[in-house]
């Protein structure tokens, strides 16, 4: 973990095109912005695609940050707007449920028989792609459904709909994850 104050001499650095620099950033963030990318892609394949296009759009538009909020903060927000952007480009918005209903995963639980964080998110990875970037935006990244409408090129109901929708498979998933263990 990096102080915020050092990456800013990193960034500095980044502005006047030194390449160690750039290097330096790319391999202090490069793990934490893959995990942003690998939410809303289906493999690290093309999550690593997208963290390699966020960061040539990052070190383009060195000049756009302005200084408020954390320079991370800004780098993530670059991330998840490639990562949709992608998408958008990629598959159109359908409300379908591609997930498998009765594949059930096989994930360990700690001995209070409490979900692990990664097990959950693993549970979020096998979400169709549409629904997965909603929940994403919505109930780990925090933006509005009007914001995420703007983002995806939904509506605002659509938006919420999908979310209710995700939840709905998410809440299945781990009620047959449990069944499945006590058996």
């Amino acid at each position: 973990m990096i102080a915020e104050n050092s990456l800013l001499r990193i960034w500095e650095g980044c502005k006047v095109n030194d390449r160690k620099q750039q290097e330096l950033l790319y391999k202090v963030l490069a793990p934490k912005m893959l995990a942003v990318c690998m939410r809303y892609t289906t493999d690290r394949d093309e999550a690593q695609d997208v963290l390699q296009e966020g960061f040539i759009k990052i070190f383009k538009n060195l000049q756009n940050y302005r200084g408020e909020g954390s320079l991370e903060g800004w780098i993530r927000r670059i991330m998840t707007h490639t990562a949709i952007s992608r998408y958008r480009k990629l598959k159109p918005m359908l409300l379908s449920e591609e997930i498998s209903e009765n594949s059930v995963p096989c994930y360990s639980t700690n001995q209070n028989n409490k979900m692990e964080a990664q097990e959950l998110m693993n549970i979020i990875q096998q979400l169709p792609g549409n629904y997965r970037s909603v929940f994403n935006l919505y109930a780990i990244e925090g933006y509005s459904h009007q914001e995420i409408g703007t983002m995806l090129g939904i509506t605002e109901l659509l938006s919420r709909t999908t979310l209710h929708r995700a939840r709905g498979i998410l809440k299945k998933k781990v009620l047959q994850l449990e069944a499945y263990q006590a058996n």
